[in-house]
């Protein structure tokens, strides 16, 4: 009884032990390449939800630009839904991107310090550059700000998908043939006629407007505005 006790007793103790680290260079080796085989596969991951996020927006701008540039029924509130749904696409986007760029810094961290430095060694790059990555492991924590990246991702596609939808709502809201119960002639001929065929609603259409540039402005202070180039946008230019 004694003797099982004590076998049940040393079975639970190996069950407990932490599993034994690589010692040897070959092990160590063994372990970064499945290692970064498994941190590629999570940035593939979260790049694909970004893409498809990027999809769907665009998807969005060009079925609502149909809609509403295809029949003077339509109206040029349709544009302005685009714009919103447009918006939220990239709020979602850029929470998908912060998760991406978690991983896609470890990745870049070993292809720099460890496989570059296989193929081709070089002196000056810091000897502990994989601290960085066990604390990351360790404390998994985001790299940028939300403001930041809703900032990146203007910047690499959303500013045109404004900028279109933009040109189709001023052409909307210029030419009265494409609105309904207007005259059918090409352009409007005063300011304060565009005006008029900016209300929505019980909104006027001087209020229309003004929301409206509230958002290209942020749209464009968010295209022009760069941060100093840090982390892995300070090495190469291939990035998302």
């Amino acid at each position: 009884m004694a003797a099982e006790q004590a076998q049940t007793a040393l079975e639970q103790n190996v069950e407990r032990r932490a599993p034994s680290l690589p010692i040897t260079s070959s092990e160590k080796a063994n372990l970064i390449i499945h290692y970064y085989r498994g941190e590629i596969g999570r940035m593939t991951s979260w790049r694909d939800r970004i893409d498809r996020t990027s999809n769907w927006a665009i998807t969005v701008v060009a079925a609502l630009l149909s809609v509403s540039l295809s029949t003077p029924t339509s109206h040029h509130g349709v544009v302005l839904f685009a714009m919103l749904l447009v918006s939220l696409l990239l709020l979602i986007e850029a929470r998908r991107y912060r998760f991406f760029d978690v991983y896609r810094a470890r990745v870049r961290k070993l292809e720099r310090h460890y496989f570059a430095q296989a193929l081709f060694p070089q002196a000056d790059l810091k000897p502990d550059w994989a601290q960085a990555i066990a604390k990351s492991l360790r404390n998994p924590c985001f790299l940028i700000s939300y403001r930041e990246a809703l900032f990146r991702r203007v910047r690499r596609n959303y500013v045109w998908m404004y900028l279109i939808l933009l040109l189709a709502w001023l052409l909307k809201i210029s030419t009265p043939k494409l609105l309904p119960d207007q005259p059918k002639t090409d352009v409007v001929f005063s300011v304060s006629e565009a005006v008029g065929n900016a209300a929505l609603g019980p909104l006027p259409g001087w209020t229309v407007i003004a929301l409206v540039a509230m958002l290209y402005a942020a749209v464009i202070y968010a295209a022009v505005h760069r941060q100093p180039d840090d982390g892995e946008f300070a090495h190469g230019e291939v990035h998302v």
